[in-house]
């Protein structure tokens, strides 16, 4: 698949995420139900612009101890850090928490961990468990969490680099992630010019009585929405 260019980033860091989930649906309408979070995430910075960047995916648990101190842990914690480093980036962090109905039990996210992985180019974090130290974060990271905790418990990282699933919004490693203070998204690289388009598209207002013509951009089905009365949709398929 083609990376995305500056201008397919550029172009996302400028609309919100509720947009960037209305345009994914009108180009792709299997998309409509899912690929998105559909729980709440608290976001202690929603002052902080759109975050556009690819997924690390991250398993990890914190209720119940593990022998942080063997060998075999500290190669895992140094690869595991590897990983977050190498391509695709900027990055995203997107981290199940495996606990179970303990979920949240400890925080991974704090002062610590966001210092360190922004320094290894990631723009935030997204995760079903729980984040801490919020007046310490480094300024500028981003954090939807689950919760929020005052402690760390025993967290440790499960595994790297598999399918995750946060919140409903199922993420492969390398998936190209939008999230914003409403959740995040996973956005389809090969639809970014079809999504620009499509919010390039817009009819105006017409008086009661008065007729349109409108070009659509490409072949295909589209969502059209009315900006007085939104609940209103219309489905257009265009096959030339």
């Amino acid at each position: 698949m083609t990376a995305p260019t500056q201008s397919h980033f550029d172009f996302l860091q400028s609309i919100d995420t509720p947009t960037v989930c209305n345009l994914v649906e009108i180009v792709v309408p299997e998309r409509r139900g899912s690929g998105y979070t559909v729980k709440h995430l608290h976001c202690p910075f929603p002052e902080l612009p759109p975050m556009v960047g690819f997924a690390k995916t991250v398993t990890f648990k914190a209720k119940d101890a593990v022998p942080l101190g063997q060998g075999g842990y500290m190669q895992k914690r140094l690869d595991y850090l590897d990983y977050v480093a190498s391509a695709p980036r900027p990055s995203i962090m997107i981290m199940e928490d495996l606990d179970g109905e303990h979920v949240g039990y400890g925080a991974f996210w704090g002062e610590v961990q966001s210092n360190v992985h922004k320094a290894l180019g990631c723009l935030g974090v997204v995760t079903n468990g729980s984040v801490r130290d919020i007046p310490m974060i480094a300024p500028g990271f981003q954090m939807l969490a689950g919760s929020i905790v005052p402690s760390h418990a025993y967290v440790h990282v499960v595994d790297f680099g598999g399918d995750v699933t946060v919140h409903g919004m199922a993420v492969r490693s390398g998936d190209l992630i939008h999230a914003d203070r409403h959740g995040a998204i996973v956005v389809p690289i090969d639809k970014i010019d079809a999504m620009k388009a499509a919010l390039d598209f817009d009819s105006g207002a017409q008086e009661p009585g008065e007729t349109v013509e409108i070009a659509f951009p490409t072949a295909g089905s589209f969502l059209v929405f009315c900006g007085i009365h939104p609940k209103m949709e219309l489905y257009v398929d265009v096959s030339r």
